[in-house]
């Protein structure tokens, strides 16, 4: 999967399958934001679950 860009931030997934965790990295013009972290019980984490991640982050911040 690769990155999500929303009106100039920049979102990064990364996973582990092992430890059934990931995080998505939050750039803005570059710049690291924060990291936001999230667990998943399927082999990968689904698509939909990252883009709701985004979507919520978004909401909350006003992008």
């Amino acid at each position: 999967m690769g990155a999500i860009e929303r009106d100039g931030y920049v979102f990064e997934p990364e996973h582990s399958v092992i430890a059934q965790n990931g995080a998505v990295h939050v750039y803005k013009d570059g710049e690291f934001v924060e990291e936001i972290k999230f667990t998943f019980s399927r082999k990968y984490p689904e698509l939909d679950q990252i883009e709701e991640i985004v979507a919520e982050y978004c909401d909350e911040k006003g992008i």
